[in-house]
């Protein structure tokens, strides 16, 4: 028997040239001429997707204060600069996506029931807590800003995905609906590896990601699931509207939501010791949508 000790883990190793420098942009939509259900004919798709808008509002600005206060952490010059253009950026997708919500209830479909409950989750129960200083007060800052890279890994996946998603265009998505999401999805791919970097630099210990990654699966796929079921539920165009797994299932396979088979092989992909963000997704592929995109560059999507 080898008494040699066994190999180490391998190291995450970045792709240098997928680094950017991060700026936010301002956008520019107008919701006036966007129908209810902007996928025609298919409105569980409709409101699988808009669900992004009931999390993202709280879910961001939750990012950007834990990350404030995580900013005295940080002792890498470009680590930091990172972690300030990807606050920047969260503001303006937060923002972004708040707007849609007027909308929405102009329509007939108020979210605000299920908002709140958003809010009381980002706020109370993953907000600040009265610890006392030091390791505990730490200890409470680590766990978030750990959830926050594997909630990251999955804006990444979903940013990926709508860039490269094809069968919206040809189902006739409503294209200001299409360039908010396409711009929100670049910028996630553009800045996927930010959060995953800060982790790895104020502790990187594989036991917190994994059980925060945990956490934060559990948490997505009950809000997303839940998100869904209050759109069909209280469409005012539908009667008896319900939202289950196997629609879901469905619509991946033809292409107008993620995949199942796909969103599952992201698990192993995350808690693998040798990940790291930059080696998914195309970061070229993300800043030539952010070119072109009507809404940030002035313009409009129609």
């Amino acid at each position: 028997m080898s008494n040699k000790p066994p190999a180490p883990a391998p190291t995450p190793t970045p792709v240098a040239s997928e680094h950017t420098d991060l700026q936010p942009r301002n956008v520019s939509f107008s919701w006036q001429d966007t129908p209810l259900h902007w996928l025609p004919g298919d409105p569980f798709a409709t409101h699988t997707i808009n669900v992004l808008h009931l999390l993202l509002p709280a879910g961001e600005r939750w990012f950007v204060h834990v990350y404030k206060q995580a900013l005295p952490l940080i002792k890498d010059e470009r680590l930091r600069k990172d972690v300030v253009g990807f606050i920047g950026q969260e503001a303006m997708h937060a923002a972004a996506h708040d707007d849609v919500l007027p909308h929405l209830k102009r329509l007939g479909l108020d979210p605000t029931p299920y908002t709140a409950q958003v809010d009381w989750l980002f706020e109370k129960l993953l907000g600040d807590r009265t610890l006392p200083p030091g390791r505990a007060q730490r200890w409470w800052l680590l766990e978030r800003v750990a959830m926050i890279a594997a909630i990251e890994h999955y804006t990444a996946f979903l940013g990926d995905w709508v860039l490269n998603a094809d069968e919206l265009d040809r189902r006739g998505a409503d294209p200001m609906m299409l360039d908010l999401l396409r711009w929100h999805g670049a910028e996630e791919v553009e800045h996927r590896s930010v959060a995953f970097d800060l982790f790895m630099h104020v502790d990187g210990g594989y036991r917190r990601r994994a059980r925060t990654w945990a956490t934060a699966f559990t948490a997505l796929v009950f809000l997303w699931q839940r998100g869904a079921r209050f759109f069909m539920e209280n469409d005012p165009t539908l009667e008896g509207g319900r939202a289950g797994f196997g629609q879901f299932y469905r619509a991946g396979q033809q292409g107008t939501l993620p995949a199942t088979g796909a969103m599952l092989r992201s698990i192993p992909t995350y808690l693998s010791r040798s990940y790291h963000p930059s080696q998914e997704g195309s970061t070229a592929q993300a800043m030539a949508y952010l070119a072109s995109s009507p809404g940030a560059n002035g313009g409009t999507a129609r």
